[in-house]
């Protein structure tokens, strides 16, 4: 944060309306809830919406933290949430509806842990939406199937299946880098 005030009084400064104290709060928390919002888009541009509709959002809801647990981890949630909006706002689903079940106990990707950080977030970002928002969702947030189905409002196997979509996908990308 600061070397002269702690998260908890630029936070209420912030909840004063310090402009500076808000400043600082975009400064400290930017670059890494811009690489949250990057996740889940395909553009630098969806991401920088989201990024901004988010921060509106934390400093609107800025009262209602309490400092129980991590200020980072409470925004953080704030701007997955935001994603999913935009998401839902922006695209259709493209899914059958009745998708059965798929097993993906099996369908774990090993390659994934020799790629580097830059280099997996670009695959992600080249999944289609659906896809993309699931894995985010399931690999990244460690939501269940079932929080992401009533999260994104859609079933819980079609969860499943969009999982194991955006893993085989995924191989497929990584085999054609290889």
């Amino acid at each position: 944060m600061s070397d002269t005030l702690t998260e908890q009084e630029i936070v209420q400064q912030c909840l004063k309306g310090d402009n500076k104290a808000q400043e600082l709060l975009f400064q400290t928390f930017s670059n890494k809830m811009f690489a949250v919002c990057l996740r889940y888009t395909s553009t630098r541009e969806d991401a920088e919406d989201i990024l901004q509709m988010g921060f509106i959002k934390i400093f609107k809801n800025l009262s209602k933290f309490e400092f129980k647990g991590s200020f980072e981890g409470w925004m953080r949630k704030i701007f997955v949430n935001t994603a999913i909006e935009h998401y839902r706002k922006n695209v259709k689903w493209m899914y059958a509806e009745d998708a059965q079940e798929v097993n993906i106990a099996n369908a774990e990707i090993s390659i994934l842990e020799k790629l580097k950080a830059e280099d997996l977030l670009k695959l992600v970002q080249n999944l289609p939406v659906g896809y993309r928002t699931v894995f985010n969702l399931f690999v990244v947030e460690g939501y269940g199937h079932l929080e992401i189905a009533e999260q994104l409002g859609i079933s819980e196997s079609t969860s499943k299946t969009q999982l194991f979509k955006a893993r085989a996908s995924l191989q497929e990308m990584i085999k054609k880098i290889e």
